[in-house]
């Protein structure tokens, strides 16, 4: 028997769920997402011509030192897992908007008062597309996080070079992560060690005919970009040895360990380690210089070309004493100093999401990524501009985007190319050339 009250109620239901669906795509689709440009963007800011791909894959470094049991009965060694994302321009999908969510946490492992919380984000990539295959492989980019942080810590940027024809990989370290921090000693030293590995790891996949990477990506032209501990490996992967003081404060932590020797000027180990794939770095804040972990002697060994990128007013890394100390160190280096003016330490990250606004949580859990002077958007604009000048020129070899970097380091005085008229306020970029 016909029921006229329920057939009414069934019928507003699905008129509201016709309407519901459509507005929640045009919602994701049309609203701000990680990268996408503010007004006053610059120029390179904007995404490239390709569609973007990404692939989760999991590494095993195999017998590696377990630091954080140092002591405990010899020189444990373990199966070091490293998972890491993959962004790669793809060939685009017939009616797709290329909206991915990514799934992350905030919080941080064995700090009570920071619990493990799942969120999700919005970005531009398709799981698991077609990469798009070209004559000549891309070059690749392993980008490294801070302590703690993820592989999603800067999509933002890892999306728009994918868009811009690299293959981008972002790792997450292991006890470093928010899910899995643990102590600081197999961050010093691991850093360095995982970002050689995993480009090993890149190559022999690109030659694996079992792998979509096979023919992608050429690891002889590779850029490693690295944010405050990810800068601190960087640094020390392009050539900065650490210092003596650096390996006795390690041991002073691990209860007598020199392992981080291996890592330090002079060692003939390090000096062997030192990777001609690698042409350059990007070092977002890169920590270790206030605590002495390089000398004159460790920076002098840097010797391809250096963007670093750092707040004026970084109370982690330090900026005169810290990042810009580093610059000015790295003496044999074609190297590029850009200043954030005022800016703390966060100039890398994604900006602060939506959940970290929750009332009750931590504080912390919105300034692992926001800053208090600076839009964390428009940071992230002049970054993907800039970086993809560095990259464009130095793995690219495009002189066109020579112009963008080479330039007046007053942005008051004179405006930078590729700058709409009056925004460039609040920028410093430095350059200097090796003395040899």
């Amino acid at each position: 028997m016909f029921n006229k009250p329920k057939f009414l109620s069934l019928l507003i239901l699905i008129i509201l769920l016709g309407n519901i669906i459509p507005n929640f795509a045009q919602t994701a689709s049309n609203q701000f997402i990680y990268g996408d440009l503010l007004p006053d963007a610059p120029e390179l800011a904007a995404r490239g011509n390709y569609a973007v791909g990404v692939q989760t894959l999991d590494l095993i470094h195999e017998n590696q030192l377990d630091i954080l049991n140092y002591g405990k009965g010899g020189d444990s060694l373990y199966n070091r897992p490293l998972k890491v994302e993959i962004w790669y321009p793809s060939e685009s999908k017939e009616g797709s908007n290329e909206i991915i969510s990514y799934e992350e946490v905030m919080g941080q492992n064995g700090v009570s008062s920071r619990p493990i919380i799942p969120f999700t984000f919005l970005g531009r990539a398709t799981r698991d597309a077609k990469p798009a295959y070209s004559v000549s492989p891309y070059p690749l980019v392993i980008v490294s996080h801070g302590y703690t942080g993820s592989r999603y810590l800067m999509t933002y940027l890892t999306e728009n070079l994918a868009s811009k024809g690299y293959v981008v990989v972002a790792i997450d370290h292991t006890e470093a992560t928010f899910r899995d921090a643990g102590g600081f000693q197999s961050t010093l030293l691991n850093r360095s060690l995982d970002d050689l590995f995993v480009l090993n790891e890149m190559a022999r996949l690109g030659q694996d005919q079992s792998s979509f990477l096979n023919g992608l990506l050429d690891a002889n032209n590779t850029a490693l970009i690295g944010y405050s501990m990810g800068g601190y490996g960087a640094v020390n992967v392009a050539g900065g040895g650490y210092s003596p003081q650096a390996a006795q404060l390690f041991g002073g932590m691990t209860g007598g360990s020199n392992a981080l020797l291996k890592r330090t000027v002079g060692n003939p180990e390090f000096e062997a380690s030192i990777d001609p794939r690698i042409k350059v770095i990007v070092a977002f804040a890169p920590w270790g210089m206030q605590r002495g972990v390089w000398n004159t002697e460790g920076l002098a060994g840097i010797k391809i070309p250096s963007f670093f990128i750092a707040g004026s007013k970084d109370d982690i890394s330090g900026y005169e004493d810290g990042t810009k100390a580093i610059y000015e160190g790295a003496v044999n280096a074609e190297r590029y100093l850009l200043t954030f003016k005022e800016a703390r330490h966060n100039t890398a990250p994604n900006p602060a999401p939506l959940e970290s606004l929750n009332p009750g949580l931590n504080i912390d859990e919105y300034l692992r990524y926001a800053d208090s002077v600076w839009d964390s958007r428009r940071m992230n604009n002049i970054n993907q501009h800039f970086v993809t000048a560095f990259l464009g020129y130095y793995l690219k070899n495009q002189e066109e985007y020579k112009a963008y970097f080479h330039l007046n380091p007053d942005s008051v005085e004179k405006e930078w190319p590729g700058f709409k008229p009056r925004t460039t306020v609040g920028l410093e970029l430095e350059h200097q050339s090796p003395r040899n």
